[in-house]
């Protein structure tokens, strides 16, 4: 069997002594284990969000949302149906913090009326209203694009606030009844319903006790089933939407019981809000990115003992919270944290990974330089599910992470030394000791002893490799400026995206990695035993 296998080798490497340069490369020797599979994604692994925030959404004296939300973006320009269709049935997942505010306006009396300010309201704002003219117009966009729509339904609607955060009483299913009913009335193909937006735990602004979510979740899926009359037209029942909390997540798996939720949901916002100055830091810091494995770790061990026919999913993910950080959240230094995460989250069978947003807020990807790190990490691993391998890397100075496709994806955190890598497969290669240098044959001469092409559109030229190297313009980690292999990857006139082209390289010529720079490498002939 033929696999698109995408090997994303994280490597994190520390900052370099003061005497060592980019003229000075360090050696690297990375050891691919095809022999040993770890973990596996969703062939849609890769995900976008769109919120519900109004312009009126303001932090730190910025209110960057405009017209991007699900009630008020411009449906009908070029660029956003260029920009999705580029990814090839993108899957889109529409919710975030109001979604838990918002009235379908199917069977109601009351006025549909949008998000207003309210003081003593839920984040600052009142109940708002989604009209179903709109909810069709967003489903014209979603069909001509042909995007995979996840729905975030309101979890509070019929609850009440007992005191600060708490809230309680059964939640009132009619609203979201009529909802899905006219959707399926329609012909909407919603792949998955999330139940509620960071309702868990200690919540943000509001919180549920897990015995009454899960209840509650309960007889959400029992609408969809009594709705979608065909078994195989069943979607997926997702939930909670936010931040892991493992007592929390168990008690839900425990109170809902087997096969109603299909996917636990988590948020990771890990570096902190968007008036942090350690933003930067962080994210060349690679002990501070391992921090968040061990939410990846504790969701996986939580489906293992509590759930294991459900999958988890990263539902939300913009690092930086309350709108993003300005010249951070929308510039290059951002790309290295969302890849670090895609590969982080995939090592423990993450299947979905969602970044905040498409657009708005300080995170957005349509226009912005996030757009090409997505578009790359799809093209590698396009229309195929990924097969997560296990990695070596010779050296304790190194931190390796991975992820799945066909290509190698090495990321260089260091600002001052650059790495010749050499890579070399574990069938033809002894790991109980590390070879001199000197002595290593081209990681291409090894690796071309046992194996088989495994990708879909390799080089004709299987002598060569392919190489796509990503930095910032001007070495200006902060700019909104992304160069491919020297040059700048920008919209064209009419929205669509460029091409993609790589540098051929012989395969046995080094593989250097520039100081804080991205690279991913599609070698020419692999063989991974695991993936077969």
């Amino acid at each position: 069997m033929e696999v698109w296998l995408l090997l994303l080798a994280l490597i994190c490497l520390h900052a370099a002594p003061r005497w060592a340069s980019a003229q000075q490369p360090e050696e690297a020797m990375v050891i691919v284990k095809g022999s040993t599979k770890i973990a596996e994604t969703d062939e849609n692994y890769v995900c976008a969000t769109i919120d519900w925030w109004p312009p009126e959404k303001c932090n730190y004296n910025q209110c960057p949302w405009g017209q991007s939300s699900i009630l008020n973006l411009d449906l009908d320009h070029p660029f956003l149906a260029q920009a999705i269709q580029a990814f090839d049935n993108l899957r889109i997942r529409l919710g975030g913090s109001l979604q838990d505010r918002v009235v379908y306006d199917v069977g109601t009396e009351s006025p549909c009326s949008p998000f207003r300010n309210m003081s003593n309201g839920l984040f600052g704002f009142s109940v708002g209203c989604l009209g179903m003219d709109r909810w069709d117009k967003l489903n014209d966009l979603f069909q001509k694009t042909g995007a995979i729509v996840t729905f975030g339904v309101n979890a509070l609607y019929g609850r009440y606030n007992v005191r600060r955060s708490i809230w309680a009483g059964k939640w009132n299913s009619t609203n979201a009844y009529d909802f899905v009913k006219y959707t399926i009335s329609k012909g909407y193909p919603v792949g998955s319903w999330e139940f509620g937006n960071e309702l868990s735990g200690h919540g943000i602004g509001a919180k549920v006790d897990a015995k009454l979510y899960g209840k509650d979740v309960i007889e959400f899926k029992s609408i969809l089933r009594q709705l979608y009359k065909a078994p195989l037209s069943q979607p997926l029942l997702l939930a909670p939407g936010g931040f892991f909390d493992q007592q929390w997540y168990s008690q839900l798996f425990q109170t809902s019981g087997h096969g109603v939720v299909n996917a636990l949901t988590h948020h990771v916002y890990n570096l902190g809000g968007g008036d942090d100055i350690h933003l930067i830091r962080k994210i060349l810091d690679p002990k501070y990115l391992d921090r968040a494995e061990d939410t990846y770790r504790d969701m996986q061990l939580t489906i293992q003992r509590h759930g294991t026919w459900a999958s988890a999913w990263v539902s939300e993910s913009g690092g930086v919270f309350n709108n993003g950080g300005p010249l951070v959240s929308n510039t290059f230094i951002n790309s290295i944290w969302y890849l670090d995460q895609l590969g982080m989250a995939s090592k423990y069978n993450t299947k979905v990974f969602c970044r905040q947003t498409l657009i708005g807020g300080n995170y957005v990807l349509y226009y912005g330089i996030g757009l090409w790190a997505m578009e790359f990490f799809r093209l590698m691993s396009l229309h195929h599910v990924g097969c997560v391998l296990m990695l070596i890397v010779e050296d304790n100075r190194y931190e390796m992470h991975l992820f799945q496709g066909i290509t190698l994806l090495l990321i260089n955190l260091s600002n001052t030394t650059g790495y010749n890598v050499t890579l070399q497969n574990d069938i033809n290669v002894s790991l109980g000791k590390r070879p001199d240098l000197e002595k290593r044959s081209s990681f291409t001469q090894r690796l071309r002893k046992a194996v088989s092409w495994l990708g879909s559109k390799p080089s004709s030229d299987t002598k060569k490799r392919e190489e796509y190297h990503l930095t910032a313009k001007d070495g200006n980690l902060q700019s909104k400026t992304m160069l491919l292999n020297g040059v700048p990857l920008e919209l064209g006139d009419d929205g669509s995206v460029p091409a993609m082209n790589p540098v051929l390289v012989a395969v046995d010529s080094p593989l250097y990695l520039a100081p804080t720079s991205i690279a991913f490498v599609v070698l020419p002939k692999f063989e991974a035993k695991a993936c077969s």
